[in-house]
């Protein structure tokens, strides 16, 4: 989880690497991992289908909400989408996370396994983030928290919580409707 949450990180930054910005992923890391791995768990608990992720988009606005933005809702149907202002101008950069689970039975005994279910071809049937949905939603928060609290960084960091990318829908929807 470190290892892929400091890619996220360095990926929203202008500057090179330095110590100073190893430490300050250290720090970050240090501070807010518990927080992101938590809020994995309620996503992996929480999966739902393609283009029905309700909760999971209410989950996400809220996040955001607390850390001081205003996302958009209903993007795409169940997508979310926050624009991040940095400390100075400069281009966009866009950083995004797919939302959606699978039609998969969850086989493990985790406190935080999945027993949703969803509908799909007409049948009701279990549902999982069993492709890592849930852990790049997560760090897209975690990210997003840090940015928020930081502005370290120039232009603006668009947030894009991608419903649907299991069924493909979610991309074509988000550009029709000139997201992205």
């Amino acid at each position: 989880m470190k290892y892929f949450f400091s890619i996220i990180l360095a990926l929203s930054f202008s500057t090179s690497f330095s110590q100073k910005f190893d430490k300050t992923i250290d720090k970050l890391i240090s501070e807010h991992e518990k927080e992101v791995i938590e809020l994995r768990h309620w996503f992996h608990e929480n999966a739902e289908l393609s283009n029905r992720e309700f909760k999971t988009s209410q989950r996400i606005a809220e996040e955001l909400t607390k850390i001081g933005l205003k996302p958009q809702t209903g993007i795409a149907k169940t997508g979310v989408v926050a624009v991040l202002k940095g400390g100075m101008p400069g281009p966009v950069v866009a950083l995004r996370a797919d939302i959606d689970g699978l039609p998969v039975k969850e086989r493990s005994n985790l406190p935080w396994a999945s027993k949703m279910k969803g509908i799909y071809n007409g049948e009701e049937v279990p549902v999982m983030h069993a492709c890592g949905h849930d852990g790049h939603t997560a760090m897209l928060l975690g990210a997003a928290r840090y940015l928020a609290e930081t502005r370290n960084f120039s232009g603006r960091v668009a947030l894009i919580f991608q419903p649907d990318e299991e069924a493909t829908g979610g991309a074509k929807a988000m550009v029709e409707e000139g997201i992205i």
